[in-house]
């Protein structure tokens, strides 16, 4: 375990650097340009979390005997997208939070337009990243990337995924166990399958070996959820960072809501384990992620 928390931290620190690196700078020259604002927003909106996406995407490309500079910048192009769907949940228009990652959300920060736009040029970050000749030599790789994540962060993935919540919240009924899965499958689970669905294009591995990873991904992303649900129900916000108890405050249905404290844990457990026998073909190759997943089950943040 102290292995794997080591190359956590290393993964966090290199996708930091990576992200400061890449995103536009503020000031040139000792001179603040004319939309130093928005950019602030930008590096501010990317500082801190858990960088799980950017993790799997780095280690699944390692896996595969990826370049790890490669890996770095995919990574970082995920965590665009990550950040910039965390600004725009976070507005009045969406959840309505003012507590992100233990400090003040985007919009309390700096203001809800400079939010928007901060998290609209994130967005595009992201595949002018992916699109560089520095994320990979091969150009239909690069295309590849480019269309999986857009796949995954839109309409029938994360966005999609957004406004079923948003829907939900709306409707007489609660959302039932089936629908409540698939809503968070596309929410949260499609960010976090594409990071090793990217992980697999870039090291230009077999179709076996991808599904593999895809599967671990599909059964660990949901299992994720559940532990937010967990620790969003007997959790508190000095630890987590962010307002507790907010879904069931809204009457949004969650995976403790239809399954029990208990029921859940079990479920989350079941799903961790479903996700680590999927990777079997990639042998210990694959020990790293299966720690990702035991230890995305006892987070208490």
């Amino acid at each position: 375990m102290s292995d794997f928390k080591a190359r956590l931290k290393a993964n966090t620190d290199d996708i930091a650097e990576t992200l400061t690196s890449l995103l536009p700078r503020a000031e040139v020259d000792g001179v603040r340009c004319a939309e130093a604002r928005l950019l602030d927003a930008m590096h501010y909106a990317v500082e801190g979390g858990k960088r799980l996406r950017a993790f799997l995407a780095v280690e699944t490309a390692q896996i595969f005997g990826t370049d790890r500079g490669h890996a770095l910048r995919v990574g970082a192009a995920i965590e665009c997208i990550h950040a910039y769907s965390l600004v725009h949940d976070d507005l009045p228009a969406m959840d309505d939070d003012d507590l992100r990652r233990g400090r003040p959300t985007t919009h309390k920060a700096f203001d809800e337009a400079t939010a928007i736009l901060a998290a609209d040029a994130l967005q595009a970050m992201a595949f002018t990243i992916l699109a560089s000749d520095a994320t990979h030599e091969n150009p239909f790789i690069r295309c590849e990337l480019v269309a999986c994540l857009a796949r995954a962060a839109g309409a029938r993935g994360m966005v999609g995924g957004q406004m079923i919540d948003i829907e939900a919240e709306r409707a007489s009924e609660p959302l039932s166990l089936a629908e409540t899965s698939r809503l968070q499958r596309m929410k949260t689970g499609a960010l976090i399958e594409v990071s090793c669905t990217m992980g697999a294009i870039l090291g230009q591995t077999s179709a076996t070996n991808r599904r593999a990873v895809e599967y671990y991904a599909r059964d660990l992303g949901l299992a994720f959820q559940i532990c937010d649900d967990l620790l969003d129900a007997t959790g508190d916000e000095a630890s987590l960072g962010k307002a507790v108890a907010k879904d069931a405050a809204a009457g949004k249905a969650t995976f403790v809501d239809l399954l029990g404290i208990d029921g859940a844990k079990d479920r989350a457990a079941l799903l961790t384990e479903q996700a680590k026998a999927h990777l079997a073909p990639l042998g210990g190759r694959a020990e790293t992620l299966r720690t990702l997943a035991d230890h995305a089950l006892t987070r208490q943040n």
